[in-house]
Formats: structure tokens, sequence, C-alpha cells
């Protein structure tokens, strides 16, 4: 439920009223004529201010409050700069400015005269009343700081598996505290017993005595929240019995420990997936029990940490949330934004106001009578293809649904079991998939004996080795399923070191020759696949001619049988391949050489090819220019021009059987069963 008064807006959440304690900031550039027309503003004139000049020119990163509830101290950017304000005055007291920006800082007194801050730039300024008193580096980039007034010692977490000390009160390092993290995100110390806890980027949490400076335990905080791979990014513990501890993870995921226990009491998801930035323990007297306020970047969920249940939540719209302040026993608070307005909220449920702004509470009581729900906490947003997905567009009308923009807020728990319904078996199929994949993490993990394969028939024994892990994987599955496995008689690896068959793998005169005639014949699919075709090595098909007479002439055979069987006529490519094919050579390695080798390897082509190496101009990039003289045409003889009128290849003739010399009786056959009445007319002559 929200309305407006003035600048003072209230929402409703699960019942709890907050009030979002608005400012109107003017910029100092602003035309002092129009300063002096706002007067006339009824909403300038309800502005409700708590503090005066309380933002920052880009971003707040930090704001705590002193002991004594007295001052407020912000650092944000830019420039880099710390602010004080004097709450009795409601006004700024002061202002510093710093080289680089302020990851964070500690309050070391009850007001504002001793201060440490821990900067970007690896140093750490200690700053009295008066200003900057010293300022030292620590060896690595610092994330978090925190302070032990028992022993004056701050404690530094850094990205180091170290947690640096300094202490204050001799002025030098003391000896680290070892972890056996990769780098530190946090550290936090508890008020009650003094334990120090500092959490890592693997996700544990691990805990040092001051006193005797060892550690006393070690955890892994995040992953019984079921989350891998996730990092521990606040820490804090509780300040009435001590032995609570609340731990934020980087997956948005709350986990509460009781120190005497390594499994969590409660877990609170967020829903966000943001790293929870910071959390807070709070009791007052106006609400029942203590109270868990814990932030991300976008919310601020207060809950109960005995119940799990939450109590309301907060989603500020001036941007991304970076720190959070509370007052104790009160139920106001400030959030640090990635804005210029620091904004403040009001939840009397919570606690009463501060004394210093009493007259609050008279002002919230005029927002009382008027109320519109706005916001709504734990429950999902669906769109109408999402309800008629559902079986939910029954619930369209009623007050089970909360139509906002284009779609519904549903609650959660009737959503859940909603979906439940549309499909049953999602949940059998996640447990099924679950089961496969930490089968297949078991599989994964077992020891393999690596197998040394023979020197001697390698190929069989390695097909034997293959299928004996076939049968040793096939059975266990079956053993998995519950089901018989039927052994399996084949070979196995213990052919290897049998006395009847072992020398078959180790003496050389047993080795099995694949290029034999026997084991052609007993292997025919093995040899075709091994040995490339000499066909497509050698030779390269006609183009195919006369097409119409083909057709014609096996026409009758095609309407018995339903296919054509034309043979397809193949020439030799050259004379080179010419010779290979009859000297019964490969020239497939030849083929595949660079240009440059083969050409080094014809050697003195040019003088056995008749052509004079004189007249061969050699240019760049491997090119040749030739000169030549033609032939006159009474150089052409008879037969020349017979064969080249028949369209004969180079030279009038075409290449074919006869360059590989074979007898001319058997080409003059071949060409007779060839390609129409061309071919027979060829073969009777």
């Amino acid at each position: 439920m929200a309305t407006q008064g003035g600048n003072l807006k209230s929402t409703s959440i699960n019942g709890v009223k907050v009030y979002s304690i608005s400012q109107r900031n003017l910029p100092t550039w602003l035309n002092p004529k129009k300063k002096r027309a706002l007067r006339k503003d009824p909403h300038y004139q309800q502005r409700v201010e708590l503090v005066q000049d309380l933002r920052f020119e880009t971003a707040t990163s930090r704001i705590k409050i002193t002991p004594n509830e007295e001052y407020v101290i912000a650092s944000g950017i830019y420039p880099p700069q710390v602010k004080v304000y004097e709450l009795r005055e409601l006004s700024m007291k002061f202002e510093r400015h710093f080289d680089s920006e302020i990851i964070d800082f500690q309050i070391l007194d009850d007001d504002y005269s001793k201060l440490a801050f821990l900067c970007a730039d690896r140093s750490v300024c200690l700053h009295a009343k008066y200003g900057k008193h010293y300022t030292l580096r620590i060896p690595r980039m610092g994330r978090d700081i925190e302070y032990d007034c028992w022993s004056c010692d701050l404690f530094c977490a850094a990205s180091s598996p170290d947690l640096y000390r300094i202490n204050l009160e001799k002025g030098q390092f003391l000896k680290s505290f070892n972890t056996r993290s990769p780098a530190l995100n946090v550290v936090s110390r508890s008020k009650v017993h003094g334990l120090v806890a500092c959490g890592g980027e693997d996700g544990a949490v691990e805990c040092f005595d001051p006193r005797v400076e060892s550690s006393v335990g070690r955890i892994d905080a995040v992953a019984p929240s079921g989350d891998t791979n996730q990092e521990v990014t606040a820490l804090e513990f509780d300040g009435d019995g001590g032995f609570l501890m609340a731990v934020g993870s980087s997956g948005g995921k709350v986990l509460l420990y009781d120190l005497r226990s390594s499994n969590p009491i409660r877990i609170k998801d967020h829903l966000y997936g943001s790293p929870i930035l910071d959390i807070k323990w709070h009791s007052s007297l106006n609400s029942e029990g203590r109270k868990l306020i814990t932030t991300d970047s976008h919310i601020v969920r207060i809950w109960d940490p005995e119940t799990g249940e939450g109590m309301t939540s907060i989603e500020p719209n001036g941007g991304a949330i970076n720190d959070i302040c509370i007052f104790s026993n009160s139920g106001l608070m400030l959030l640090a934004l990635d804005g210029s307005h620091i904004p403040s909220y009001f939840i009397p449920s919570l606690g009463p106001a501060p004394k210093w702004i009493a007259s609050l509470e008279n002002l919230t009581e005029e927002l009382e009578e008027n109320a519109q729900t706005t916001v709504y906490d734990n429950f999902k947003f669906l769109t109408k293809e999402d309800l008629e997905r559902l079986n939910m567009t029954k619930y369209i009308g009623t007050n089970h649904l909360r139509a906002y923009m284009h779609g519904f807020f549903v609650d959660y728990r009737l959503y859940q079991r909603e979906k439940a319904k549309a499909d049953p078996f999602e949940y059998e199929a996640y447990i099924e998939k679950r089961k496969q994949e930490k089968l297949e993490e078991q599989r994964a993990s077992r020891i393999t004996i690596a197998k040394k394969l023979p020197k001697v028939n390698r190929s069989l024994a390695a097909s034997i080795l293959e299928k004996e892990t076939e049968n040793e994987r096939k059975d266990a599955e079956a053993v998995e399923n519950k089901k018989g496995s039927k052994k399996n008689k084949g070979l196995g690896t213990d052919i290897f070191h049998d006395e009847r068959f072992g020398g078959m793998f180790e003496n050389k005169e047993y080795e099995i020759d694949e290029t034999s005639q026997e084991y052609l014949a007993l292997h025919p699919v093995a040899a075709t696949t091994k040995q490339p075709s000499s066909l497509a090595e050698y030779f390269e098909p006609i183009a195919e001619e006369d097409e119409d007479q083909d057709q014609d002439f096996s026409s009758s055979d095609d309407d018995i049988k339903g296919k054509s069987r034309v043979p397809r006529l193949y020439e030799v490519k050259d004379e080179r391949h010419a010779e290979a094919f009859r000297n019964s050579v490969s020239l497939a390695e030849e083929d595949s050489l660079p240009i440059g080798e083969r050409l080094a390897s014809l050697g003195d082509v040019g003088r056995d090819s008749g052509i004079d190496r004189k007249k061969v101009k050699f240019g760049p990039g491997g090119s040749r220019e030739i000169s030549f003289i033609s032939r006159s045409s009474g150089r052409f003889n008879r037969e020349d021009k017979e064969d080249h009128q028949e369209g004969g290849g180079r030279n009038g003739r075409k290449r074919g059987v006869e360059a590989l010399g074979l007898k001319k009786d058997r080409s003059a056959g071949f060409r007779g069963r060839g390609r129409g009445s061309r071919g027979r007319g060829r073969g009777r002559r």
C-alpha cells in the first residue's frame, strides 16, 4: 500500500508499512530568482529533510553511524571524499578529500575523532580530529577492514591468503593470519567473544582466535546451499549470544550457522542472484525477537532468523545499493546508492524513530487512512501466455492474481503448485538427469590401467582391446540397471600372455600380411577401404557424347530391367600417369608435394621434351616463357588430318589404352563395344 503526503511516501509490503523520506535537493547553480519562486511550490514547502546536504555528486560507497549515534559518516565519489554529518544540527560538519577511492572505513572511537580508511591504492589512511594523521600501505589490494578494540588491532582482508594485522598502539605490522583460501573478501569480528572470521573466494569461512594467533576452525560455508564455485561476500556474528553467524554468498543466498555445528540452520535466497553486500542483526522494542537485515545490489530484505519468514523488503529506484546504515533500537535506515541521493526509510514496526528526529513519528500518522497496494513480496510475475501454459486463466479476476503492467503477480506457493500439476513428471526427469550426471562423474573418476599394444599385429590387438572395453561397459550398465549381464566369450587381452597364442604378438614371423591374396580374399571390405582406387588415380572419364544415340541404343534393355547399363569410358590422364600405371607406381605422394618441390624434381624436363632450355625464360614466382615456331600446313600428313577432323585431343589424337602399351586387338575389341555406331565403325576398320 502506498500513499504520499507532501514528500513522505508510504509503502506496505506483507502488511508492514515502510515510509520513504524523500529529499528535494536543489542544484547549486540554480538561478536565485527560481529559488525564490519555489516558496510558492506546495511540494517544496512540504519537503522533509532529515539532514541537510545528505548527498554526493556521483555515488555513495559507504555510510556508517558512530557508536554514540551523534554523527553519520559517509564516503563517496567524485571526487573521492568523506563527509561527516552532525545529527543534532541536522547538517554537515565537515568534508575531506582523498587521493584515491575509499573502499571501506572503520570508526575507532565513539565519535569521528579517530578513523581508518582503506583506499583503492593499497593504502590505509589514519585520520584524527585535525585531519590526516598517518598513511601506510599493505602488500596486496585491500577488500575489507575490521577493528578489534580489545587489542587495538586493525585487520585487513585483501587479494591474498594472508589476513594482515596492524597494531595501532605499537604502530607496526604483526604476524599475519595464514588461511587456506586463495584470497579473502570479507573479515568480521564478534563483539561477544572476540573471534575473528574471514571469508574467501573458495566459499570457505575460517575463524581465528587472536589470543593464540592460530586457526580454530574452517568450513565450506557456501556448499550446503547447492551452489558451486561461489564466494563468501558477507559475514556477521550475532551480537547477543555470539553463537550464531550469518554468511552471505556471491549467488545471493544467506546461510545461518551455529558455531557449534558445521551444517547451516537456515538458508535464505534473495532470488536475484546478486552477491550479498551486507548483513546486520537488529533488535528493538517494537519488534518481536531479533531480525536479520540482508542486502544485495537490488533489494534489502528483513526477515526472521528463527522461521525464515520475510517481514518486509525495500527496493530503491535511485540506483544499485552499495551499503546500508541502521540506527540501533530504531526503525530508521539510510542507503548508499550508485546515485547522488542518499534515501532514508522509516519502518515503525521495526522500531521507533531516533531521539534526534522524534517528530518523524508524528508525520507518519497522516498516512494511516489512505492506502493503495503497489508493491508485492514473494510473488511471481507471469504473462498471459504463462497463465495459459499453466492452466491458470481461471484465476483471472480473483484475488489470487494482481494485474501489473502487461502481466499478473501470483503468489509463489500457488505458482509452484500449479506448475507441478501442469508438468508432474518434470521433477522425476530432473532426478533421473541428476542420477545420470553422478554416474558419469563416478565413471570419469575411476582409475583406468593403461594397456600397451604389442609390437606385432598391433591392429588385431587394438580390435581385441576395443571389443573387451565395450563388453566391460555393457556389463557395468547391466549391473547399474539391475539386470543380469550375459558374459561374452569373445577374445580378450588374456590372449596376449597365453602360451598357445602369445607368440603371434611377439614373433614377427607370425605378422599378418594385409596385402597378401589370402588376406584380401578373406577381408574384401577392408582391402577396398585401405587401398586407393587406381581408376581415379590414373584415369579420367571421357565427356559423354551422342547422348541421344546412347539412349536409343539402350532403350530395349531399360524396358526390360528398368536401368541403363551403358558402360562409362575412361582415358589415361597423361603420359606420366600411363608410365606409372605400367610400372605399378603410385603418384599420390608426389602429387601432394608443393609445386616448388615438384618443379625441382622434374630436372631437365625441357631437354627431355625437346624444348631448348636456352629459349626458356624464368620469371618471378616460378613462371616460364617459351618461344616456338609453329609447323607449316604442308607437314600435316593424311593421318594427322583424319585424327584432327575426328576431334582428337592433343596433336589430333585421343589418349587411350594404346598409351598403356596394351595389345591393339584388345583395344579394338574394347572400342567395338563402345558408344553406338561410331564405335562399331572403328572396330570394323
